[in-house]
């Protein structure tokens, strides 16, 4: 069966596989068609994607040729227009917030699998594109911030008297939020972090932030390594912390994010009118409804001398090194699926096969979106 790489619509320069990994398939028996320009936003030409083995073609001569397609983003209705009926769809589908595409996926008989849902197990690790768009996030959210704001971020001892280093306010410590530390260190800021799961102050210590503890969080084993949702009196505890460190903070950067759920507000108005003229912050749970309660998805607003920063994009703007990681995350899942002679085979006794699937014959098979649309 061939496998079809479609070029990104709108403003992401991003490719779900770059040449090294269409090598890879082709090594395996795999034919991969590839839509012409896919990877000039990645720095790629066609010509490269040829040599690793891809034919190039048009976009409707790709859904006439393959039985597999990939890309990152969820599909436009073009595509879900050209998709013929029982092809395979990989994509970060979002499928919490796509309801209406999941269903037209259904209705129009497409096995879909949504990279973003992947179980996050030991095993799944080299698969978790989350993770790795996360990585990409916490850097970039970093640069955003330093660039943004009207100081320098180390300390500085110079002529003209010491200058004392930026304070860095994390707020969530999964990848991104720990990507910020590292990189929030390496600039040379005083990082200080909250998180409501206790399991990852050692990783904070160790990056060289100050975690900052509230007790009473409540933790899920099962969740995952996701936070889940807190009580009522534990969010009053977490507040009136989150507030009193804020307002001493140079820079806040906001990655707490619930799944299937609109992202905690951790920032009040009446924080942000608090904090030190010239703050910044840069919130990644914008596409959820922010950690700020005034983020603007995909906008920069400065509300009284403090400027936020809303956006989830920010693998977009990497586009090289985010289509290397999501591609290489891509190939070993897709390793599940493909056997020695090149040919797929859906294990659906695989746990990451089928907690992966959202659609197939017709029906929406994952039990946790069923529920969520369901409810």
């Amino acid at each position: 069966m061939t496998i079809g790489i479609l070029k990104e619509v709108g403003t992401d320069k991003r490719v779900a596989l770059l040449p090294e990994s269409v090598a890879t398939l082709t090594k395996m028996l795999v034919p991969v068609v590839v839509e012409a320009g896919a990877g000039m936003g990645a720095c790629v030409t066609d010509d490269e994607y040829e040599k690793a083995g891809a034919k190039i073609v048009s976009k409707k001569d790709l859904f006439l040729e393959a039985g597999v397609i990939i890309k990152i983003n969820p599909p436009d209705e073009e595509e879900l227009h050209l998709m013929a009926e029982k092809t395979i769809f990989l994509a970060v589908l979002n499928p919490f917030f796509n309801r209406e595409i999941i269903e037209q996926l259904a209705s129009r008989n497409i096995t879909s699998f949504s990279l973003d849902i992947i179980p996050r197990t030991s095993r799944a690790q080299s698969m978790d594109i989350l993770s790795s768009m996360a990585t990409v996030s916490g850097y970039k959210a970093v640069l955003a911030a330093a660039n943004a704001l009207p100081k320098f971020f180390p300390m500085l001892m110079t002529a003209a008297g010491t200058i004392t280093p930026a304070k860095v306010l994390i707020l969530g410590a999964g990848v991104a939020g720990l990507q910020a530390i590292a990189t929030s260190r390496k600039l040379g800021a005083v990082v200080e972090v909250f998180d409501v799961r206790s399991a990852v102050k050692e990783e904070v210590i160790g990056l060289g932030g100050k975690f900052v503890e509230v007790e009473g969080a409540t933790e899920d084993k099962g969740a995952g390594g996701y936070a889940v949702e807190q009580t009522e009196a534990f969010k009053q505890k977490q507040a009136k912390a989150v507030h009193d460190h804020a307002i001493k903070s140079d820079v806040i950067i906001c990655t707490a994010q619930i799944p299937g759920k609109k992202a905690p507000v951790l920032l009040r108005k009446e924080t942000v009118e608090l904090m030190k003229p010239g703050a910044v912050i840069v919130d990644l749970a914008a596409s959820s409804g922010g950690n700020c309660e005034l983020t603007l998805n995909n906008q920069t607003l400065v509300h009284g001398n403090v400027k936020i920063i809303g956006n989830s994009l920010f693998p977009e703007e990497m586009p090289v090194d985010a289509s290397k990681m999501f591609g290489k995350n891509v190939i070993n899942f897709l390793k599940l699926m493909i056997n020695a002679k090149g040919e797929f085979n859906l294990n659906w006794e695989d746990d990451l096969i089928k907690g992966t699937c959202v659609t197939n014959q017709k029906e929406i098979i994952n039990e946790r979106i069923k529920a969520f649309i369901n409810s």
